[in-house]
């Protein structure tokens, strides 16, 4: 995955250490506060003058590619980040090409033997497919059904 994430990043732009120091912050929610930017930066191995400016730059590209969703707050446009699934995006990616077919492949046998099964949420079109329950009170024998929904693209 975070291979993955490097190469869609571009050639020196790594972004999956910044991923990781996010990522490894959430808890049950996908919500994070990005208030202590300088301590994340230095987590994540950038230090220096350019540390915050190259973590603001690397967050700004996560949420370029989809990984993060950034929301303002009171430290700016980068005070908080949504998380969406990655293997999500991943895909997304992957169905538009962007993707190496070899590290795609890696991944999908990785995510078979974790077990992270949420890959096939998205269809081939990039769609995501959720299972809903019909309430058992109103039928007597609960019924499952597709529901499929457009994922909007940002504009380029």
């Amino acid at each position: 995955m975070m291979s993955i994430m490097d190469d869609l990043a571009g050639k020196g732009t790594p972004v999956s250490r910044v991923y990781l120091e996010l990522w490894s912050r959430l808890r049950e929610e996908a919500f994070l506060s990005l208030g202590n930017a300088q301590e994340m930066a230095f987590h994540a191995g950038f230090e220096g003058q350019r540390a915050l400016r190259t973590w603001r730059d690397r967050v700004a590209r996560l949420a370029e590619l989809g990984f993060i969703e950034l929301k303002d707050g009171p430290f700016g446009e980068q005070s908080y980040a949504l998380f969406p699934n990655p293997y999500h995006v991943v895909k997304r990616h992957f169905l538009k090409g962007n993707v190496q077919e070899r590290k795609w492949q890696a991944l999908l046998v990785r995510a078979e033997e974790i077990p992270a099964l949420d890959i096939d949420d998205i269809d081939d079109q990039g769609n995501l497919i959720l299972e809903e329950e019909d309430d058992p009170k109103e039928s007597e024998k609960p019924e499952k059904r597709i529901i499929r929904r457009t994922v909007k693209r940002p504009a380029k």
